[in-house]
């Protein structure tokens, strides 16, 4: 079970750290990520963590933007979003498998169920 949380209202600009946390478990055996929805559009994938703490990166609208990390003593997995737009808004799904076969959605047996970020123009 990945419980996401974080996400809120934020002017153009702004901030926002998205949680993922796993109440239920350990996630140092996972590969973890973060998907974004944006409405009318299809799942994309953000950024990705392995096991061993070294990134995936997402597309190149979040680069030197995001930044996944993770906490195992704490079983949680962040994303820190900086200089937010308009864009940005979105669904932020969390989503974890054993194995990292690749940045699909399809790839990816368990996920969160979402927390909303909204950014203001």
């Amino acid at each position: 079970q990945l419980v996401e949380s974080g996400g809120g209202l934020v002017q153009e600009g702004g901030s926002l750290r998205l949680s993922c946390a796993s109440p239920g478990g350990t996630i140092s055996p996972y590969f973890m990520a973060w998907f974004r929805q944006a409405p009318g559009k299809e799942r994309e994938f953000v950024a990705g963590i392995r096991k061993s703490g070294s990134t995936v990166d997402g597309p190149s609208s979040v680069k030197g933007r995001f930044t996944i990390s993770r906490d195992g003593a704490k079983n949680t997995v962040y994303l820190q979003m900086n200089r937010l737009t308009p864009e940005d808004t979105a669904v932020y799904y969390c989503a974890a498998d054993l194995t990292f076969y690749g940045i699909d959605e399809s790839d990816f047996g368990s996920w969160g169920q979402g927390t909303q970020v909204t950014v203001s123009s």
